[in-house]
């Protein structure tokens, strides 16, 4: 279907790829995954054709189309929404203009020209062309009423949808994706996951979403030490089967056939949860390409984050009384929220508006005041505060990563810069990496920091505003995974469902309208009936 030969790319000194030698095959679905700065973007632009290897080609077979995600959300602003949405088959848009600009000087010389193209638009199922753009819209949550709309009378988050549905639209050969979930709510992602989950076509797609690449994933394909290798199976086969592979490595005495038995029964264990899931039947054929073999330890290095605390809290945690935000452009954000926290809640602060649950974040830790309401906070807690904006903490940008950690440390012991340095090591700042600018570090190095000034507090309460935003997907997993294991009391907001999942207790979702609180998973919040059902009444 799609081939890569011997291709490298080299920026300066720099190698992203050599030599690489790989194909992606009909039906299946490949996660393409890397380290920050592995090259998984300039990969795609690659093999959509924005950008030319430094040597080697990538082939399309001869009749297949491929779509890609668009990245440039202004591309389009001076198109209708649907017509955009059909404008992702290049081939079946330009007969559709062809046509219409015969029939607009419509002569008998013509005619013919116009029954031919008919015939090759019949053929591309066109006249349902509208029907199937306006259907896949509203799948993905654009109303009728904005069909006909310029794309630029849409917001940002419209955009990203009507962009998707021109990359689905006419079920391409090839489907490249890069972050397709961005700017998603839930519904949509979940909309997304079972239609990819039963595409026939061939889909390659980056993302740092861990439950969308387990949902439809049948391959993993990592970028490491310049080149790309593909794995059977999704994420988390990849993940847990490369952990244990790594465990395996580390075990010298242990003999290789219980090694192998390991393996098998590991093997064994996960197909049979995979063949549980919703999609097992499109799952089914991932299932039967797992072998031993594909089981490899990954060079990946996560991070040590770990979370402890100075002393336990006490029973009175945080109570919330007729809270109420309305932003400066007058929208209200949310309204009448009461809420009273138990000790070790885990609670996913949930809201279809990402302004409402930040706004929430900054009320209860005081850096923004409500417009009504009170909240007061046990008096044995302490929190740490990770706010989805940290731009304030890096203001001084000429300190170097010691000199920033030591401004919040508490001790003298702590403010040692080997102390402060054995911290940063655990976050993947060793040798000379701690001693960078803070002016020059990268999103998701800036969200290691932060998170390192969390570890340091020893914060009895944690409040996280999407935490995973920047990140790696290592760094996803290790924090995923401390907050599993942290004893305290979190709240937390995060677009990341395997996080939510994994991690809440306890759902809250703040409306205009007040609040829907109930202690549940995050798959069985949004299943309940009860819940939807209020739902669409807080949003009315």
């Amino acid at each position: 279907m799609l081939s890569v030969s011997n291709l490298s790319v080299q920026f300066g000194k720099r190698i992203l790829f050599d030599e690489v030698n790989t194909k992606f095959t009909q039906g299946n679905c490949y996660g393409i995954i890397g380290a920050n700065g592995a090259g998984k973007s300039t990969f795609l632009k690659i093999l959509s054709g924005d950008l030319d290897p430094t040597s080697g080609q990538v082939h399309l077979e001869a009749g297949k189309r491929m779509s890609v995600l668009s990245q440039n959300h202004y591309a389009f602003d001076e198109v209708p929404v649907l017509e955009a949405v059909i404008m992702g088959n290049k081939d079946l848009f330009a007969i559709k203009k062809e046509i219409d600009a015969l029939y607009a000087d419509y002569t008998d010389e013509n005619a013919e020209k116009i029954g031919e193209l008919q015939v090759k638009f019949e053929e591309m199922n066109g006249w349902n062309a509208d029907s199937d753009a306006a259907s896949m819209l509203s799948n993905l949550g654009i109303k009728e009423e904005y069909h006909y709309s310029l794309m630029k009378d849409l917001d940002g988050k419209q955009k990203v949808r009507v962009l998707l549905a021109q990359a689905l639209f006419g079920s391409p050969d090839v489907l490249i994706m890069d972050e397709p979930t961005n700017d998603l709510d839930f519904e949509t992602i979940s909309w997304l996951e079972n239609f990819l989950a039963n595409y026939d076509n061939t889909v390659i797609v980056v993302s740092h979403d861990r439950h969308f690449l387990d949902a439809v994933c049948t391959h993993i394909s990592d970028i490491d030490f310049s080149k790309i290798n593909h794995f059977s199976g999704n994420y988390t086969f990849w993940y847990e089967s490369s952990q244990l592979a790594a465990k395996q490595r580390a075990q010298q005495n242990k003999k290789a056939e219980d090694k192998k038995k390991e393996l098998e029964e590991f093997i064994r264990r996960f197909s049979a949860n995979v063949a549980k899931s919703k999609q097992a039947t499109s799952r089914k054929k991932m299932i039967e390409k797992l072998n031993v073999e594909d089981i490899k330890p990954s060079s990946r290095r996560y991070p040590a984050i770990i979370f402890e605390r100075d002393r336990e809290a006490g029973d009175q945690i945080l109570n919330i009384e007729g809270l109420s935000k309305t932003d400066a452009e007058g929208e209200l954000l949310f309204s009448n929220i009461d809420i009273n926290l138990n000790r070790g809640d885990k609670v996913a602060i949930i809201s279809k508006n990402s302004k409402a649950t930040t706004a929430f974040y900054q009320a209860i830790t005081d850096n923004d005041k409500a417009d009504n309401g009170k909240c007061s906070w046990g008096v044995t807690t302490t929190q740490s505060y990770l706010p989805s904006d940290n731009s304030a903490f890096f203001q001084n940008g000429e300190l170097n990563l010691v000199d920033w950690l030591r401004q919040y440390a508490k001790t003298e012991e702590e403010r040692e810069e080997v102390f402060l340095r054995g911290f940063l090591g655990k976050m993947i700042f060793s040798g000379e990496e701690a001693l960078k600018k803070s002016n020059v570090l990268s999103g998701g190095e800036k969200v290691r920091c932060m998170l390192s000034r969390m570890m340091m507090t020893r914060a009895n309460i944690l409040l996280v505003d999407e935490p995973t935003n920047h990140l790696d997907l290592e760094s996803i997993q290790s924090l995923n995974n401390s907050l599993i294991n942290f004893k305290g009391t979190i709240l937390f907001t995060t677009h990341d469902h395997e996080f939510a999942q994994t991690v809440a207790n306890r759902i809250i979702e703040i409306t205009p309208k007040g609040v829907i609180d109930k202690y549940a998973t995050f798959d069985e919040y949004l299943s309940d009936p009860k819940v939807k059902e209020l739902r669409a009444k807080m949003y009315s």
